[in-house]
């Protein structure tokens, strides 16, 4: 009997992502990428720290412990889903195709808003490089196209490139955070070492509570390890590590630097400095603890960071695309892989498209790119994929409870409902204080709130239309073992 999971139909022969194409290693950098350290560091925690006190980092001890629960029911499936639809054939899988499908519409809107919206950031940062080291002015619209292009261009060169270099990229912005968490440690600080951040009348506090969903924020893009299940080698071991080392090197990292970055100002003075610093804090404390030629550095690579950011996301929505074109939901056009890189180009060339529109209407509006673009279109994004993240661990449960042979672990069961009750608790948090987020006006946050649930509706009605109207179509989603993935 042929291996229907390594051997694709004759008619796609030669029509395949590229197999065998990054171990361990290159998915874990590719999903860390995609949360970018640098950025998340520097563009948001100051505002956790202004919100969460000393005890900020915590929060992010929090998020990854919670993400942790959800990789162990997560990865509970891995073995069992033979695809690379990520959310998409994990939640059809357990839950059914119009579901499935339904999650898979939220999951591509999702990504785009997280991507698209990170294009906002781009500009703001390139912007700031150029003005501090050159002296140069450069409109955000053009910084942002230039950006876009970039990350076509590696998207289309395949996998293995894209993580070569996004490698080389987090191991860069890494560094340069570890050396001014050094620098701040082995200088003493402000005031001396102290661990009140992680004593419990710090670390849980209604203001750590407050920042989770900033937190959780910070992590985005882990998940995606599993689009990559067909271009790994041995996938059913590489895709749990690189998501177990993910979610453990971003907790412990994020809580790290920013515990060392209390330690510059005191914890008496750093929520004041946080206000009046903003996001300029990071760079004005590696100046003063490391040198200027780090802040200049730091300034460069924080632009990298982004760009690196970009080009993780692009990957991720092509893998979706690609996947709905292959179960006929989407154009067969889409389905179609590159006769040399073997990379999903004309998914990438719609996304492309797509965020060059984006970008050229919110220039025409005038919009802000770091408010509009970024925070705004980021928000539903971010909604979106946490709650997804609840979604599949109600579809670990439920898969587990259904197959006993799948149980390798008495806890996974109980783990699993635990991951389901702990990330849609993390949704309301986020909707109660969606505010710290976006500072925008309460008709505003209702609306980026209803994008996801308003999303997934629509996928739940055009799962039942194409069930009536194209009933051979609907019998192919999540058809993760009839094709080459």
């Amino acid at each position: 009997m042929p291996d229907l999971e390594t051997r694709p139909p004759a008619a796609d022969a030669g029509n395949g992502l590229k197999r065998n194409a990054i171990g361990t290693g290159g998915i874990a950098f590719l999903v860390i990428s995609a949360a970018a350290p640098l950025t998340v560091m520097a563009g948001v925690a100051p505002v956790a720290i202004g919100i969460g006190g000393i005890g900020a980092p915590m929060g992010y001890i929090i998020a990854g412990a919670v993400l942790l629960v959800f990789a162990i029911s997560f990865m509970a499936m891995t073995k069992h889903v033979k695809a690379a639809g990520g959310f998409y054939t994990y939640i059809t899988l357990a839950m059914g195709k119009t579901v499935g499908l339904a999650a898979a519409v939220l999951a591509i809107v999702s990504y785009n808003c997280l991507q698209i919206g990170v294009y906002g950031l781009f500009a703001v940062q390139t912007q700031a490089m150029l003005l501090t080291l050159f002296g140069l002015d450069v409109p955000w619209p053009a910084v942002a196209l230039v950006a876009i292009a970039a990350v076509w261009l590696l998207g289309y060169r395949g996998i293995d490139v894209g993580a070569k270099v996004l490698g080389i990229l987090l191991i860069a912005e890494t560094a340069i955070l570890a050396i001014m968490g050094v620098g701040i440690l082995a200088r003493g600080g402000a005031e001396g070492i102290s661990f009140g951040s992680f004593a419990p009348e710090h670390a849980f506090t209604p203001g750590v509570l407050a920042i989770l969903a900033i937190c959780f924020a910070a992590f985005m893009g882990f998940e995606s390890t599993v689009l990559y299940r067909r271009e790994a080698r041995n996938p059913d071991k590489s895709v749990p590590r690189a998501t177990y080392i993910a979610v453990g090197f971003m907790s412990v990292f994020y809580a790290f630097i920013v515990w060392t970055v209390i330690q510059a100002y005191g914890d008496g003075n750093v929520v004041s400095a946080a206000g009046e610093l903003a996001d300029g804090m990071f760079f004005a404390t590696i100046s003063q603890y490391v040198g200027p030629w780090a802040e200049v550095v730091m300034y460069v690579l924080i632009v990298t960071s982004v760009y690196a950011s970009q080009l993780a996301f692009h990957n991720a929505i092509n893998r979706y695309v690609y996947m709905l074109a292959k179960d006929g939901i989407l154009p067969a056009f889409l389905g179609r892989t590159h006769p040399r890189y073997k990379s999903p180009h004309r998914a990438g060339q719609i996304q492309t498209v797509l965020a060059a529109i984006v970008i050229m209407i919110c220039a025409i509006a005038g919009a802000d790119p770091y408010k509009h673009l970024l925070i705004w279109v980021n928000t539903p994004g971010i909604v979106g994929i946490v709650a997804l993240q609840g979604l599949v661990s109600v579809a670990a449960f439920i898969y587990l409870r259904r197959n006993a042979a799948a149980v390798t672990n008495r806890f996974l069961i109980p783990v699993s409902a635990a991951s389901a009750v702990l990330l849609f608790g993390v949704v309301a948090l986020i909707a109660v204080n969606i505010e710290l987020l976006t500072f925008a006006d309460a008709l505003t946050n209702t609306i980026l709130l209803l994008v996801a649930p308003t999303v997934f509706l629509v996928g739940l009605l055009l799962a039942r239309r194409l069930r009536a109207n194209r009933p051979n179509d609907f019998a192919r989603i999540g058809s993760f073992e009839t094709h080459d993935s």
